[in-house]
């Protein structure tokens, strides 16, 4: 991985929830100028808060290179509508949640507003690349990147290329993902890619020994933690992720790999009752 490259000067981000915020501060960061779309004029000015926070907590860490007031918050700007990313971006990354139709819709209106040699981009964790790609005009120029939460401090992110990508799109994505001190694995589109199909997998057998009282969560942490070196057990990385995004995924991987990413009943019953996780102050464990 080199560190030479430069990112892109013009970045759009549609989404800004914690994905998408992430997404545009570590462009901003990297000198980009960033456009994020939101909802409406509530939601733009939610994003905004999280990238400013963002920005504060790196600076805090000493990751940013300087205090957030050096010029990178004025590198981004927050919209209500996608009729407002800028015509000369040279990316555009949607960034929000896991529903086909809704990404498809929106990158076929951010296709629109940019210009053809635009590079659009889809942060879907586990959704067809080729069935976004289906809804633009310009395929070859789409392709999967998947970013990792927490954006900013994830050293990984997951390339996914449509059959019509080109070997441009992907050298730009290579390039602009080192360009943000990130390593990039190129992947052909398949169900759950690779990351989010092998990361389910033991999710989800972790959430079943549970069920079946094999262990306690803490107990089935540690052992992955200090027996495989993982950073965080699969059941703490559940909460972090949302048991509901996890849910969401399973049932989508069930469909179309089968019966081995059946979501266990313990999953399901935690999602009803509001049990989500960090988000929510309770998942597998506790949360402030």
């Amino acid at each position: 991985m080199t560190s030479a490259a430069a990112p892109p000067p013009v970045v759009g981000v549609v989404g800004g929830g914690r994905m998408g915020a992430g997404i545009a501060q570590s462009f901003a960061a990297a000198g980009s100028r960033v456009v994020v779309v939101e909802r409406d004029g509530s939601a733009a000015a939610t994003a905004m808060e999280r990238v400013t926070a963002g920005l504060r907590q790196a600076a805090e860490r000493g990751t940013l290179g300087g205090p957030p007031d050096l010029g990178v918050p004025d590198r981004v700007t927050v919209v209500s509508s996608i009729a407002q990313l800028p015509y000369d971006a040279d990316l555009v990354v949607e960034a929000v949640f896991e529903d086909a139709s809704l990404k498809a819709e929106l990158l076929a209106a951010a296709e629109a507003a940019v210009h053809d040699g635009c590079v659009l981009a889809s942060n879907t964790s586990s959704l067809s690349v080729t069935g976004l790609a289906a809804a633009l005009g310009r395929p070859g120029r789409f392709l999967g990147m998947h970013f990792f939460n927490p954006v900013p401090v994830s050293a990984l992110v997951e390339l996914v290329l449509a059959p019509g990508t080109t070997e441009a799109t992907l050298a730009a994505a290579v390039r602009w993902t080192h360009a943000l001190g990130k390593q990039e694995v190129v992947v052909k589109d398949s169900p759950g890619f690779a990351s989010s199909r092998l990361g389910l997998a033991l999710g989800l057998e972790a959430i079943r020994m549970v069920e079946e009282g094999v262990a306690d969560p803490e107990a089935i942490d540690t052992a992955m933690r200090l027996g495989y070196r993982h950073p965080m057990g699969p059941l703490r990385l559940t909460d972090v992720v949302g048991l509901d995004v996890r849910l969401a995924i399973a049932e989508h991987l069930h469909s179309t790999l089968g019966e081995r990413f059946a979501p266990p009943r313990l999953l399901r019953e935690k999602v009803a009752r509001g049990e989500l996780g960090r988000k929510t102050g309770q998942g597998f464990y506790q949360w402030k």
